[in-house]
């Protein structure tokens, strides 16, 4: 029976020195692990803050190049309005004297008429 025990306490210092074995290979894969990661992790961040220059960068030029281009177009605009606003001025007068001989045409009918009326009903 002792045999026996001894064999069995014999197994289980094996089984304890094979788990602290395990138990050490997994801290150092841990560590590794942990190393990696931090590496990795600056690394990605060195990536994203080159992404993030390179794309507000892109984005400046664009916004530029987008204000020139609204600028443009906006002073081509107000070109346009303004020609626009001058032939609308000039209509205006030109209509403002057609009403105006209209106008006179009218009155100068109606005088006509009466006089027409006063002449044939005896008042002239």
């Amino acid at each position: 029976m002792e045999a026996r025990v001894a064999r069995l306490e014999s197994d289980v210092a094996h089984l304890l020195s094979a788990v602290a074995e395990i138990k050490a290979g997994l801290l150092a894969l841990r560590d590794r692990m942990d190393e990696r990661m931090d590496r990795l992790e600056l690394k990605l961040e060195g990536k994203l803050d080159s992404f993030k220059a390179e794309v507000g960068s892109k984005f400046a030029a664009l916004e530029s190049k987008l204000d020139e281009r609204l600028g443009a177009f906006s002073s081509e605009v107000n070109g346009k309005l303004t020609a626009l606003e001058s032939r609308f001025d000039s209509l205006e007068s030109r209509l403002d004297r057609k009403l105006m001989w209209a106008i006179s045409l009218n009155l100068a009918f109606g005088a006509g008429i009466l006089g027409a009326m006063a002449r044939g009903f005896g008042w002239l």
